[in-house]
């Protein structure tokens, strides 16, 4: 059984731009276990985003190592990058990213719809129970707009949940957030860590990443001692 869900060995992203190359990341090692809450802070440009963005399988380091899972993953083809993402990774954003005309329902179903399996009624059940579980069983018919920012929030993280990931990814979850909603959000990820539940979170806010049970510091494209 593999104990280590994420395993980073000397990971390089660089980006070119005509002549001109700019390394983010410089030998990035990181090991996550399964059940942790890893919190990575780091100033604007610091490369945690990136970093982030090659952990959930939306761009492909540089140099590098990258196993999830047990599954060696930075040399994989685009599309057999989005089925392992579509199945073992759950996102959850600063902007909620949700569809404006569709439900909150149909917002949460939305991941399931890439599957060829299509929707069950089933799925449709879990994704009501998740929604009542975020306390929003009474707006499952409500579009975005009908929402405040903190129950947008909650239908992101649902919608994150829908398809039963070994990973949650959380980029500056509460960044668009008043206080309170930011303390519920939380909150919600610290009961999802309790069951088992992989999370890795991007933020500035110290008294964020405080939730977390580990905390790292990201600075000029590798981690420091805090």
């Amino acid at each position: 059984m593999v104990k280590k869900l994420v395993i980073l060995k000397d990971i390089t992203k660089t980006y070119q731009t005509g002549k001109v190359s700019y390394q983010v990341l410089k030998g990035i090692n990181l090991e996550v276990e399964k059940g942790e809450f890893l919190a990575i802070m780091g100033a604007s440009g610091s490369g945690k985003t990136t970093l982030l963005n090659i952990i959930g399988l939306l761009d492909k380091p540089t140099s590098g190592s990258y196993i999830l899972d047990g599954e060696e993953v930075s040399k994989l083809s685009k599309q057999e990058l989005a089925y392992i993402r579509n199945r073992k990774l759950g996102f959850i954003f600063q902007a909620f990213h949700l569809i404006p005309w569709a439900t909150a329902l149909e917002n949460v179903l939305m991941p399931l719809l890439y599957r060829k399996e299509g929707i069950s009624k089933k799925d449709e059940e879990r994704a009501k129970k998740l929604l009542e579980r975020l306390g929003l069983g009474d707006r499952i018919k409500a579009k975005p707009a009908e929402l405040s920012g903190g129950q947008q929030q909650r239908v992101a993280i649902a919608r994150a949940l829908i398809g039963k990931p070994k990973l949650l990814l959380a980029d500056e979850p509460t960044g668009n957030l008043d206080s309170k909603s930011s303390e519920e959000v939380i909150k919600i990820f610290r009961e999802l860590n309790q069951e088992g539940i992989t999370i890795i979170m991007v933020t500035h806010d110290p008294e964020i990443a405080k939730y977390a049970k580990r905390i790292k510091i990201i600075k000029d494209g590798n981690f420091i001692e805090k």
